[in-house]
């Protein structure tokens, strides 16, 4: 180990560990606008779209996102991912000129696929979690296929549109942990009424696979900060510690806000 020519403990190369990380071996990044996607509403709810006369989106959120991986065919390394997102939708619908806006939730379904290098791979992979008076029982163990994480911004909403339709239900199939969200079926009767809406979204997709690394080692990470309990201190006091908020009351120039790069 080379001699440490630093005061400081953390600058000095101690040893060289094996640590068993995620290495990305291939990622894309995308920015797609999403027009005129199907809204699905439950019984209830499209009933009240049945009746509207307007509806102007409010905002809408991601809330969750199917995976499937396959192996391309002849392209050894190589996979298809296959994304499907799910979005909650929330509108104020507009029933009467005279009467105030509802608020409906609905279901936007969204397809995309890729194809990323994750490498190959020919083992299986256990692994045991020991649990106090239980068997050490391993996981199942893992396949060859990497893992693919998906990272998703939060949906700009562009734009919303009621039109004339004839929807019998939704044509996807819904998983169960994202018609939790929702209270009712929506297996129900033709639809007088459709809703359309255009997103913008930004993505990162990566490909994964768990491996050995060597790193070096300078220290171990010991905290710096020290836990201070205040449970008795004056409130007032707590408040006069908070910064000023300037920015809220005086918004950035645009020339503030490009990015130097």
């Amino acid at each position: 180990m080379a001699e440490c020519k630093t005061n400081s403990r953390r600058d000095c190369f101690r040893e060289a560990v094996c640590i068993n990380a995620s290495r990305v071996y291939d990622a894309c990044r995308d920015r797609e606008c999403l027009e005129n996607i199907p809204v699905y509403f439950t019984e209830r709810d499209q009933e009240m779209i049945n009746n509207a006369i307007g509806v102007r989106m409010k905002c809408a959120e991601v809330i969750n996102v199917g995976i499937d991986t396959e192996p391309v065919p002849f392209n050894r390394g190589y996979y298809c991912v296959d994304l499907t997102i799910y979005f909650s939708v929330v509108f104020d619908v507009t029933v009467s000129p005279i009467s105030s806006p509802c608020e409906v939730t609905g279901l936007a379904v969204y397809r995309k696929k890729a194809i990323l290098f994750g490498s190959e791979g020919s083992v299986k992979i256990f692994s045991s979690d020991v649990v106090i008076d239980d068997d050490d029982i391993p996981y199942p163990p893992s396949g060859n296929l990497p893992k693919v994480v998906c990272q998703i911004a939060e949906p700009v909403c562009l734009g919303s549109q009621l039109t004339r339709a004839c929807e019998c239900h939704c044509d996807c199939c819904i998983p169960r942990c994202v018609a939790r969200r929702f209270c009712g079926s929506f297996e129900h009767s033709c639809s007088e009424k459709a809703v359309t809406v255009t997103l913008g979204i930004f993505m990162i997709i990566q490909v994964e696979r768990e491996v050995q690394m060597l790193v070096p080692v300078y220290d171990f990470c010991m905290p710096e900060k020290i836990c201070i309990e205040e449970t008795n201190s004056d409130p007032c006091e707590l408040f006069s510690k908070i910064s000023f908020p300037t920015e809220a009351f005086f918004p950035p120039r645009e020339d503030c806000c490009e990015d130097p790069c």
